[in-house]
């Protein structure tokens, strides 16, 4: 039996439909244990949660730094709702569906926030690509925002990552309404002192 992780050193294969079960399942384990126990939390853990053995994890994600791709996906999964809210809303309402959509995302990623300021080199690679997926994302919306006249120009994409990520602490139990209503307060001083067009 072939040991190789499922895709590496196998690009001309077709993954089979269980090892992709497995695969999206570890995906979906990791990304709520983490959310709930931070990123330290024990592989065991999150294999318990996929319904699979630690072998079954091992051989996809050998070492706990791959587990990195749990924050690739939801990073990219926000960064890509720019254009598809760009397309529905007006440019001021798709920047404000969006700093919503990333409040949500880091409310739900405690183990990202970690692993992002870790210093762990396993997770060396990860802010640059945090910067490199997010901030282009918000500065398009922002920049259409601006040139619409819905938000003042006085803006920086960094200023509105750091303003939300500030922003949004879950309460005890979890619950973001609280985070919500701040991040609207936040683009409601956004709009104050727009241009008018």
């Amino acid at each position: 039996m072939n040991d190789q992780p499922e895709g590496q050193g196998a690009k001309d294969r077709p993954v089979r439909a269980d090892a992709q079960r497995s695969l999206d399942a570890l995906l979906a384990a990791a990304k709520a244990v983490f959310g709930a126990s931070g990123v330290d939390a024990p592989v065991r853990e999150i294999a318990e949660a996929a319904g699979v053995g630690l072998g079954t994890l091992y051989r996809h994600f050998p070492q706990r730094s791959d587990l990195v791709a749990v924050f690739r996906r939801e990073i990219d999964a926000c960064a890509d709702a720019g254009p598809a809210l760009a397309a529905e809303y007006s440019p001021g309402e798709a920047l404000s569906q969006w700093l919503q959509r990333y409040m949500g995302f880091v409310t739900t990623k405690r183990g990202l926030a970690a692993a992002l300021h870790s210093g762990n080199p396993a997770f060396a690679a990860l802010p640059a690509y945090f910067d490199q997926r997010l901030r282009p994302a918000v500065r398009i919306l922002l920049d259409a925002a601006v040139t619409a006249g819905q938000v003042r120009a006085d803006i920086e994409p960094d200023d509105l990552l750091r303003a939300v990520a500030g922003l949004s602490m879950p309460g005890h139990d979890g619950e973001t309404t609280h985070a919500r209503r701040m991040v609207a307060l936040l683009v409601d001083g956004l709009r104050y002192g727009a241009r008018a067009g």
